[in-house]
């Protein structure tokens, strides 16, 4: 299986090892992360201003490059999985929006259609959720570990960016998401459940 990847700023800089690390272990599950040519930085944040369009075009320009690849657009870093995410919503949600958006790229070099919003938003856990769960399952990831994590006791952190707002990213339940959890206990170890795994960091 293919899927576009958008990598982002900090994945190629801080975290370069967790952008290695996501891109061998899809490989090693059967998917294939091919990196949007020429992506730019996602913008950083979601504005919610009506007028803030110039800031999104980069998040546009990558879920319209999946779209005509006609893959999923996935994301590691959870920052831009948001702001993706948020924007792909306002394309389909916010016809204001999305009138300017396509108004801004139909001055590109090399304009294309304009874009609806209909390209399919996951973040790496997601895609490893819906699509290897259901075609791989998670007693065949646990088979592809080397060295389970057996004994060990981890706690898994959310934060807000993956959770919220809720009817947008739907990643899993807000307030008590299992997600994560479920794939420490594939990979050996024991999830720990704290109070503050679905707050915000700040």
């Amino acid at each position: 299986m293919k899927v576009s990847y958008f990598p982002g700023c900090t994945l190629r800089t801080k975290a370069k090892k967790l952008d290695y690390y996501a891109r061998s272990c899809a490989r090693i599950l059967g998917v294939e992360m091919c990196e949007i040519k020429d992506w730019q930085c996602c913008g950083g944040v979601f504005v919610s201003a009506k007028d803030e369009i110039a800031s999104k075009l980069s998040s546009v320009r990558a879920l319209k490059a999946a779209k005509e690849a006609n893959m999923p657009l996935v994301t590691v870093c959870s920052a831009c999985h948001n702001v993706i995410k948020q924007t792909n919503n306002a394309v389909k949600t916010d016809t204001d929006f999305t009138a300017k958006v396509n108004a801004y790229m139909a001055q590109d070099k090399e304009p294309t259609a304009p874009y609806e919003g209909d390209t399919q938003v996951l973040h790496y856990l997601e895609l490893l959720r819906d699509v290897l769960r259901d075609k791989v399952g998670f007693d065949k990831i646990s088979a592809a570990v080397k060295n389970p994590l057996t004994g060990r006791k981890i706690a898994a952190y959310y934060g807000c960016m993956l959770l919220r707002p809720g009817k947008v990213m739907a990643f899993d339940d807000v307030e008590n998401p299992t997600l994560i959890e479920n794939f420490i206990k594939a990979l050996g170890a024991e999830p720990v459940i704290y109070p503050m795994r679905n707050e915000c960091c700040g």
